[in-house]
């Protein structure tokens, strides 16, 4: 479901894997309500990975459910942000947000893409909806904070233009951060 008849939307190719002649797909990305089914069970499992990874365990549902609601997606909806969904062949693989931090300044948030389709083009194809969502919003900049251990997110920002700043928040989990002009 589109949030609304402005969203951005792109339809990218996934790249080829050596021996996989014909099994390439397209990444589809769209806004979407951050609680439809398919955008709430791509919430859960970003919040198992992250938590998992950072407490080296898996997470338990409960866990889960505690997450999510200690850190609440309520400002991913227009008009302070957007949330938007990816599907791989229409399968819902990977998910993200944006939500304005001030008037010229929009934060990442919740970027993830299913393990099974990592190198795919996936977090690529987020990256550009996410960006023309902020730009939308009025954004100049993408700011966002990370962690040591999350070592692909870190790759994928880095590769896409995105620069280590000095810390603009004072998250309990963040230990790097970046910002992109949009300008």
């Amino acid at each position: 479901m589109n949030i609304n008849s402005t969203s951005s939307s792109s339809t990218v190719p996934a790249p080829r894997e050596a021996g996989e002649a014909g099994k390439a797909g397209e990444w589809a990305v769209v806004a979407e309500h951050f609680a439809t089914a398919d955008a709430t069970a791509l919430r859960r499992a970003y919040y198992a990975e992250v938590a998992g990874r950072y407490w080296k365990r898996s997470v338990t549902e409960a866990e889960i459910d505690e997450g999510l609601r200690d850190d609440p997606d309520d400002g991913l909806v227009p008009p302070t942000g957007r949330f938007v969904v990816g599907r791989l062949d229409g399968r819902p693989l990977a998910c993200g947000g944006i939500r304005l931090l001030d008037p010229v300044t929009a934060e990442l948030t919740r970027v993830y893409v299913d393990p099974a389709a990592r190198g795919t083009g996936g977090g690529a194809a987020l990256l550009a909806v996410l960006e023309d969502e902020a730009r939308a919003l009025g954004a100049e900049r993408v700011r966002l904070d990370t962690r040591s251990d999350l070592v692909e997110a870190r790759a994928l920002y880095a590769r896409h233009g995105y620069a280590e700043i000095p810390a603009y928040n004072a998250g309990q989990y963040a230990e790097h951060w970046f910002e992109k002009p949009l300008v």
